[in-house]
């Protein structure tokens, strides 16, 4: 039987290890907020640093541009491969497949996805409400009143998305905008986490392997954006029984997260961070006093488990 001094055994307790505070009243905000929208903001400072830091000007200058370094730039091409008609029972409409590659090597994680024009057509105007001076150049193709279901008008409305979301990509601001990334990751991140809250393990599995990828190269300026979906896959892993897959998708979180102990994932995944690594033989005494060390700087209470905090993104 375990001693008492390790986790997993039945007597182990984890002083001053919990979850960052938060009470069940305060609804952790979704992971919207984590993709630094508008064209100057790249990453938020506070949560860049502990509160309690004590670096100098100097210091804090040398470490934002370290930061800065860590940050590539990714250029992606998108191609609509195909389009197909699909008939319901009081609409029809024409369903696009977008391929989405990074160009510059070979991309094995080539993105697919499918839209509807109505989901372009939004896309446009929601962008306009914001970035209307930089889209000035930007040509949406326009709606038909009859014709929309040719093979000639479905052709040429493949070349004009093309072009579309090539020019939408080529503006900074916008390529970095929330309703720009939302389009692109939003639906299938939406389905995923619905999975995970059913218990659907594996088709949240099968999603996010898909998707996080994509999410990764549009939010390279931001890696907290990736987080909870991140994390949704350590999860995902550990409850069907897969530590090391799991452990693996939380290292991933941790680099996103770096230094950030503010961050509402920070302790909970760090928590569960350190049981996996027991479990699989890893050193979890140094994650144990990261966790430890954090909780010293900021006493907290209780609050959620990465899992709890998991079920709770794309609610809405």
């Amino acid at each position: 039987m375990a001693s008492p001094e390790h986790p997993g055994s039945p007597g182990w307790t984890r002083p001053l290890i919990q979850s960052t505070a938060r009470t069940k009243q305060e609804a952790p905000a979704t992971v919207a907020e984590l993709s630094c929208p508008g064209p100057e903001r790249h990453l938020d400072a506070h949560n860049g640093l502990s509160s309690n830091s004590s670096m100098t000007t100097r210091e804090l200058q040398e470490y934002w541009k370290n930061e800065k370094c860590h940050w590539k730039h990714v250029k992606l091409l998108f191609e609509i491969a195909s389009a197909r008609i699909e008939e319901r029972k009081v609409s029809k409409f024409v369903m696009y497949q977008i391929v989405v590659i990074q160009t510059g090597s070979f991309d094995s994680d080539k993105a697919i996805l499918e839209r509807r024009y109505s989901d372009f057509e939004k896309l446009q105007k929601t962008l306009l409400k914001t970035f209307r001076e930089e889209m000035e150049d930007v040509v949406f193709p326009r709606k038909h009143l009859t014709g929309n279901f040719s093979e000639a008008m479905i052709c040429e409305r493949k070349l004009a998305l093309r072009e579309y979301l090539g020019l939408l990509y080529a503006i900074r601001a916008v390529r970095r905008s929330r309703p720009f990334i939302d389009f692109l990751t939003r639906p299938e991140l939406a389905e995923a986490f619905g999975c995970l809250r059913a218990g659907k393990y594996r088709e949240a599995l099968d999603i996010l392997v898909r998707v996080v990828p994509l999410q990764e190269k549009l939010t390279a300026h931001c890696p907290l954006a990736v987080v909870p979906a991140l994390c949704a896959m350590l999860v995902c892993h550990r409850d069907l029984e897969r530590p090391a897959e799991a452990f693996a998708a939380g290292e991933r979180a941790l680099r996103c997260l770096q230094a950030r102990e503010s961050h509402r994932y920070y302790a909970p995944l760090l928590d569960a961070m350190i049981g996996l690594a027991y479990a699989l033989g890893k050193d979890f005494v140094s994650l144990q006093e990261r966790l430890e060390a954090s909780q010293l700087r900021k006493p907290t209470h209780r609050g959620f488990t990465l899992k709890e905090l998991a079920v709770r993104e794309y609610l809405y």
